[in-house]
């Protein structure tokens, strides 16, 4: 059976390895924190207690990557709150094991945030624009793996994350005053990240490594509709926008992501 190592069995991580071993894969999986270990072997993955930071890599990462052909890397950069992280750092020394290792392909879980405010329908072909640090970042991280010529990397720029227990409206109930009111949304939920990633990793049919691909669903009502609309479903105080700076209208496109690799979304999860 094929092995695949997952950087990250977090909030995405762990039910995407669910998946993967539900469709015959052996997988290795990794975490920062001991204590998660016996959650991991309990949905029946290997766990490896591997940590990156700037200087080098915690743990038995040698271990972690042995004998899998494909890696994923679902961790996200933690810029927020002031944090001053360099991710491309961390990446960069990853790197150097990949290099060493049966790692053929990777899959690295990058964002629609490298985009920036540019407005219009968004493809693969339109040049990023960053203009977050975050997103600056990922984009560097792109192009270091997309351009090492020892494994071919395929990356999903995925929207906003939601699922049954996550979505931003509940950061913004009962809040005034909130910014860009007719922007379209651009969101992906968690069960089709699940299914677009376990495609791309089980069909050999399909020729998307080293390709980069937007992943968001086709559905795209303005913030105010949309929000105000989830307020009252989940019965929280209803969020206020302000009308007094135009909107940016982007929408991001994932037609050559459905059309690469046959996905059809579930709309009724963001309905």
């Amino acid at each position: 059976m094929q092995k695949i190592s997952v950087l990250g069995c977090g909030w995405l991580g762990l039910p995407l390895s669910q998946k993967l071993i539900e469709s015959g894969f052996v997988v290795k999986g990794s975490t920062t924190s001991s204590e998660k270990v016996s959650q991991l072997e309990d949905a029946g993955i290997n766990p490896f207690v591997v940590s990156l930071t700037e200087n080098s890599i915690e743990g038995s990462v040698e271990a972690f990557l042995d004998e899998s052909e494909v890696l994923i890397i679902n961790i996200p950069p933690k810029l927020r709150s002031g944090s001053t992280e360099n991710f491309v750092a961390k990446i960069e020394i990853l790197i150097q094991f990949l290099e060493k290792s049966s790692i053929k392909k990777v899959l690295f879980v990058s964002s629609t945030s490298v985009y920036g405010n540019q407005e219009g329908i968004l493809t693969e072909e339109i040049i990023p624009e960053p203009i977050t640090e975050s997103g600056k970042q990922l984009l560097q991280v792109e192009k270091l793996l997309l351009t090492n010529p020892n494994f071919k990397t395929t990356i999903l720029r995925f929207g906003g994350l939601i699922g049954e227990d996550r979505h931003p409206v509940k950061h913004l109930a009962g809040k005034e005053n909130l910014d860009n009111p007719d922007a379209p949304i651009n969101f992906i939920h968690q069960k089709d990240c699940i299914e677009i990633i376990k495609t791309i990793c089980s069909n050999e049919l399909i020729e998307v490594w080293g390709e980069t691909f937007n992943a968001v669903a086709p559905f795209h009502p303005s913030r105010k509709d949309y929000y105000v609309q989830k307020a009252k479903e989940m019965n929280l105080a209803l969020p206020k926008f302000s009308e007094s700076i135009e909107s940016t209208i982007k929408i991001i496109a994932s037609d050559k992501l459905i059309k690469r690799i046959g996905h059809q979304f579930d709309l009724d999860l963001y309905r």
